[in-house]
């Protein structure tokens, strides 16, 4: 979800083109071209009908069929002067395309398009008349062309949400810009004070936010003393801020969150139309500026996550301060901060998260601020006796998040909070029932508490029918006996680690709204509910439910994932799966399935993970044509310990798309959900997959595996033949474990192709020959393990391998080197036997090797890992 800093700048860029769009200048002499370019072409010429006609041909283009979309002609010409085809266009952007035959063109949006792995042409530079260029959230890569800087008319320029990089493009001669949106891109290194972004003296609107940019200010950005919008978030920036921001003064919206920024808060008290500051998560210290809080028009500032100390004070000004939203959290303010925060009247949001006051909180000192509706204490101590019910707290509150408060019992000054929509109460020592008056609050639509030590419900079981709760989760608690019956309104359920037994409620399957439904580890009995293909989100992990799974899956179905895992089901996989075309995530592992391995889900389009790991699958595992497996993005194969057969044909892991690239997702090591909030109090939740794999000798759980983990895992099975070396094509491997069949042949040379694997796990098999030279040089290898096979000759000299235990290459009578005792240069001496301290020391270093293994080395080991149990955070940004 986008936070407040992204919204408001993308509004603000919104609007800026929507100037363009409505002004005489741009608009008078253009008419609007029906979609359809066969229905209403009057007034373009006939040869540049056919040219958009061809434009349109060249990629997949059957969802252009919008009023937004189409053409505009000049009406004395008949050229192309406007084009708009948003998200609709599917394909390759080529440099002979026949867009670059309009040569008269003055806007163009193709933003929001699906142009993945495309550059941008340097054709673009050819359309020399452009005043407005988006070509935003398109997937384009490579560098930006510097024939962009022939478009000397261009006003704005949009090419946000991309994969382009290289340094800051080159912007000369674009001297009429007023927008430049670079955002959310890869580009990096310095802005060196020659660069010719500061010799764009209109320029209005400047966002370069999600980048890699990571030099200090530049003093040249007073250069821009037109700008009104500024966004440098999420940057490697550094160093103090220059006080040149002061001269700004036309600056409504500042965005320096997320950087390396150092030294005090900068001066800004020039800056009177400034409605926005942020500086979240930066490394600001002393003491917030008292001018900030009687700026004429601040309305947010922003400054969690800094080093700020000091309480905050009040100037003479006699402006009242017109902050509504005020964030302070996550610093180390000292002294009493609330009492002076509570003549801020007009506060609206207010986040004092973490702040370890030495005091509790007393909530009654927010009696004052009569408009309030987000307050945000998490991580303090708050005051038992103002959570009572006969607290003094604003009536307005909306949304409370009392996180890790170390609450004991459930705030009853919540009660007549009528206005309430959300509450957060996760990781406090709450224990007891729900009280059935938390049903009656007419507006609550989400209620957290994750991680407290609840065991029930107040009331009957049909208190919460009624509520209008259409989030709720229950997880990690002490919850027992059946389920409640959910609110009619659910949308989210989240019940995992529990006790809840008896069998999963049929009238879940009356709830027309939940997309989410989460009770792993409980003690739930029976069969699976059929409903489970209505929803989004199914994990039904470590119960003891029984059966088949149900074979009800609609074309229609939305499902995305189903974790079944650690139950007791039998039966086969149900051939509906097929229809689940959403589907990414699939895990029965550790049941009693019996069935031959699923060549048809290879139809399903999105299919990223697949575990039939302890089951009672049997038959080979390659396709019929002995050709690629066929699964193109898959990113996880799980299948050990079952009873596959066979050998594995040479071009076996041909065509893994999704394994054979980089992988791109972001690695935040939460488990199983995440949510976010922006100041406007929206919420996102997202559940994120798990999986516990054979990895580095352990078995482990892993999150986040669809955008941070590629591994395959055949062991322990009874699979022959050589392994093919197309294993080499799937760069993004890290972890491959192939133990305990019976390989036969060499060890494949491409396995030192893999420069991303971590975990490389061939014992027990029948290997012969060498280990190849390469794998020293892989740098991530933190364990390997060929023991019990039939290698021979020098173990490669690398820091990876030689710094394994000797128990990973022994059983291979014709190897030596490092870490084995053996020699590989002088064989005339008898083994000598080992000594029983030399023995004890051997399993101490294994034993220590293990260890490191187990929490990780090296930059290439990933993050979030759980051993042999499961945890559930919750993750806030």
């Amino acid at each position: 979800m986008a936070t407040m800093s992204e919204w408001l700048v993308r509004l603000h860029f919104l609007s800026l083109l929507l100037l363009c769009c409505v002004s005489p200048s741009s608009c008078a002499t253009i008419k609007f071209i029906t979609s359809d370019p066969l229905v209403g072409l009057v007034g373009c010429h006939p040869h540049q009908i056919k040219v958009f006609t061809q434009f349109k041909n060249e990629f997949d283009a059957r969802r252009c069929n919008h009023n937004y979309n189409g053409i505009w002609c000049d009406n004395s010409t008949g050229a192309v002067t406007k084009l708009r085809l948003r998200a609709c266009l599917t394909g390759t952007l080529k440099s002979n395309s026949s867009l670059f035959q309009f040569h008269h063109l003055r806007f163009l949006d193709l933003s929001h398009n699906n142009f993945a792995s495309s550059s941008l042409p340097s054709e673009f530079g050819n359309l020399t008349k452009l005043e407005v260029l988006s070509l935003s959230f398109n997937g384009l890569t490579g560098q930006v062309p510097s024939s962009l800087s022939s478009l000397s008319m261009l006003s704005k320029l949009d090419l946000s949400q991309n994969d382009l990089t290289g340094s800051f493009p080159l912007v000369s001669n674009l001297n009429k810009l007023t927008v430049l949106d670079l955002s959310h891109n890869h580009f990096s290194g310095a802005l060196y004070p020659n660069n010719s972004l500061f010799e764009l003296h209109h320029l209005l609107y400047l966002n370069l936010a999600f980048n890699n940019f990571n030099s200090s200010i530049p003093y040249e950005f007073s250069n821009l003393n037109q700008l009104k919008a500024l966004s440098l978030s999420s940057n490697g920036f550094s160093g103090q801020v220059p006080s040149i921001f002061s001269n700004l003064t036309r600056l409504t919206l500042l965005y320096l969150d997320r950087n390396k920024l150092i030294g005090s808060i900068p001066l800004l008290q020039n800056l009177t139309m400034l409605s926005v500051l942020n500086l979240y998560e930066n490394h600001f210290s002393g003491t917030i500026p008292s001018y900030l809080l009687t700026m004429p028009s601040l309305t947010y500032l922003d400054v969690r996550g800094n080093d700020l100390t000091g309480s905050i004070e009040f100037d003479n000004s006699s402006t009242p301060s017109r902050l509504q939203y005020m964030y302070l959290g996550n610093n180390h303010f000292e002294g009493n901060i609330i009492e002076p925060i509570s003549k801020l009247i007009n506060l609206t949001h207010l986040d004092l998260s973490f702040l370890n006051t030495s005091y509790p909180i007393d909530l009654n000192l927010f009696s004052s601020l009569k408009s309030l509706l987000h307050l945000d204490l998490s991580g303090n101590s708050i005051s038992p006796a103002s959570l009572r019910s006969d607290s003094n707290i604003p009536l307005t509150l909306a949304m409370v998040f009392f996180k890790h408060c170390g609450i004991k019992e459930f705030p009853n000054m919540l009660k007549k909070l009528h206005s309430m929509q959300f509450i957060d109460l996760s990781n406090n020592r709450i224990s007891g029932k729900l009280p059935e008056w938390l049903w009656s609050l007419p507006q609550l639509g989400t209620l957290n508490v994750v991680n407290n030590s609840f065991n029930g419900f107040e009331g009957s079981s049909e208190a919460l029918v009624n509520s209008s709760v259409r989030i709720l989760l229950l997880e990690s608690n002490n919850f027992e006996g059946a389920l409640p019956n959910l609110p009619l309104s659910i949308t989210v359920f989240s019940a995992g680690t529990n006790n809840f037994t008896g069998e999963i409620p049929l009238l879940i399957c009356n709830r027309s709204s939940l997309t989410v439904l989460d009770l792993n580890y409980n003690n739930f009995t029976g069969p699976i509910p059929q409903c489970v293909s209505n929803f989004t989100f199914v994990n039904l992990r470590k119960n003891n439910l029984e059966g088949s799974l149900p074979d009800m899956f609609c074309v229609s179905a939305s499902l995305r994932t189903l974790d079944v895992g650690y139950n007791q089901l039998t039966g086969k996989l149900p051939r509906s799966l097929r229809n689940c075309s959403s589907l990414e995530f699939l895990s029965v592992d550790n049941n009693n399935i019996k069935d031959m391995f699923p060549f048809w889900l290879k139809a399903l389009p999105n299919l990223q993970v697949l575990t039939l790991r302890s089951n009672k699958f049997y038959g080979s595992i390659s396709p019929p044509n002995q050709g690629p497996l066929g699964f193109p993005e898959l990113r996880i194969l799980e299948i050990s310990d079952n009873k596959f057969t066979g050998s594995l044909p040479p071009r076996y892991f041909e065509n893994w798309k999704a394994a054979s690239s980089s992988l791109t997702g972001k690695e935040d090591g939460s488990l199983y959900m995440v949510y976010e909030k922006n100041p406007y109090g929206l919420i996102a939740y997202t559940f994120t997959d798990h999986i516990d794999l054979q990895y580095k000798g352990l078995r482990m759980e892993q999150a986040n595996v669809l955008t941070s983990y590629c591994a395959i895992d055949f062991s322990r099975n009874l699979l022959e033949g050589q392994i093919p070396e197309s294993i080499g094509l799937l760069k993004s491997l890290i972890a491959l474990n192939l133990s305990s069949n019976a390989f036969t042949g060499h060890i494949p040379e491409s396995l030192a192709d893999l420069k991303a694997l971590e975990s490389l796990d061939m014992s027990s098999n029948k290997l012969s020959g060498s280990i190849p030279n390469g794998l020293g040089s892989v740098s991530f290898l933190s364990y390997i393990n060929v023991s019990h096979n039939q290698l021979k000759g020098e173990i490669p000299q690398g820091t990876q391998i030689t710094g394994q235990a000797r128990s990973s290459f022994e059983g291979n009578a014709g190897l030596c080197g490092l870490p084995l005792e053996e020699s590989c240069f002088d064989t005339s001496d008898e083994p000598q036997p080992q000594k029983e301290e030399d023995q004890d020391q051997e399993e101490e270093e294994e034993a220590l090797n293990l260890k490191a293994v187990a929490i990780g080395c090296g930059p290439g080991v990933l993050l979030g890992w759980a051993i042999a149990h499961k945890s559930y955070h919750l993750f806030v940004r």
